[in-house]
């Protein structure tokens, strides 16, 4: 499926500055989304919405200044000339990355940096989704199917034996959602015993066994299964990274997500294998983008439309 949500032709003039995209984040409305699959919607029920303000993204877009002189044979030049960066991602997560069924766009903070980065790379935010799981994001970087993975990718000592990491460009941790009224579960330890679900190939079953040897762990392959189990009752908790939890209550009111993070993950780019030249192509992006302040409104615009207060210090790369 193609996604490339936005073409100079439909943005307004270059500004030139960050600073006339921060006026438009401040004053644009937001937009809503969802997914454009109803059984996509997490428990079959009503359609899931983003408050992710589009407006603000493209014009943080249009402010950016695209790379100049890639060297001839580069990953960056290979990405240029095809004229499209595909992405691995999802389109079912709000906060991050969810398909506006309106629009068909991709809304969300994952999906704006993707598409930071292809602008950056190709002079036109033009991305390729290809939609991938826990279990599947390795693979499609190794046999070449995706150029990068935005996908609230947690980086491992065990996932760099198979792949390369850009950044961190975000952090996270381990959270627990419930059904609202439930009680007596307030940390990892009070799940002994209870049912949990999580999603396979994540790195929150080693979590809950340390933490709770006892509880009785089903494993899924998506957030949309999890999250269905849960709220139709075959599960006590669903554990996996907090963002992922926060997007699953803005768009279900019978959930909710404990206020505690029981781990701080890292989020990485997902690229190829010891493509060292590429890695820092990215990381110099990135930097970029943390330094003009690009990253914090991004965060205002997707994140921060549902998380009250200042966007958080951006991680170090590297």
């Amino acid at each position: 499926m193609r996604s490339s949500v936005l073409t100079r032709s439909s943005l307004p003039r270059r500004s030139g500055t960050v600073v006339a995209a921060g006026a438009v984040l401040a004053l644009a409305a937001a937009c809503g989304g969802g997914s454009s699959d109803p059984a996509a919607v997490p428990g079959g029920g009503a359609q899931a919405t983003s408050n992710a303000d589009s407006d603000a993204v493209a014009a943080l877009i249009e402010a950016q200044q695209p790379a100049t002189d890639l060297p001839e044979g580069s990953t960056a030049a290979k990405i240029k000339e095809k004229g499209e960066l595909t992405v691995g991602g999802v389109q079912t997560s709000a906060l991050f990355s969810l398909l506006n069924p309106t629009t068909g766009k991709v809304e969300g903070f994952d999906a704006a940096m993707s598409q930071l980065l292809a602008d950056y790379i190709i002079g036109e935010p033009n991305t390729k989704l290809v939609n991938v799981t826990s279990q599947t994001r390795e693979a499609l970087i190794q046999n070449g199917s995706v150029d990068v993975v935005f996908a609230t990718y947690t980086i491992t000592d065990e996932r760099k034996e198979k792949i390369s990491f850009a950044g961190p460009y975000y952090q996270d941790g381990i959270g627990i959602e419930v059904k609202k009224g439930t009680t007596g579960i307030n940390s990892l330890e009070d799940l002994n015993g209870k049912t949990v679900v999580t999603q396979s190939a994540s790195t929150a079953p080693n979590a809950i066994k340390a933490a709770a040897p006892d509880a009785k762990i089903q494993l899924f392959e998506t957030n949309t299964e999890a999250l269905q189990a849960l709220r139709q009752g075959r599960a006590d908790a669903y554990v996996i990274d907090q963002s992922i939890l926060a997007g699953n209550a803005v768009t279900n009111d019978d959930v909710e997500v404990l206020g505690d993070k029981f781990s701080q993950d890292d989020y990485g780019i997902g690229l190829a294998k010891d493509d060292t030249e590429f890695q820092e192509f990215v990381n110099d992006w990135l930097q970029q983008r943390i330094d003009d302040g690009t990253w914090a409104k991004v965060w205002k615009a997707t994140v921060g439309t549902e998380v009250p207060g200042d966007a958080p210090t951006p991680p170090t790369i590297g």
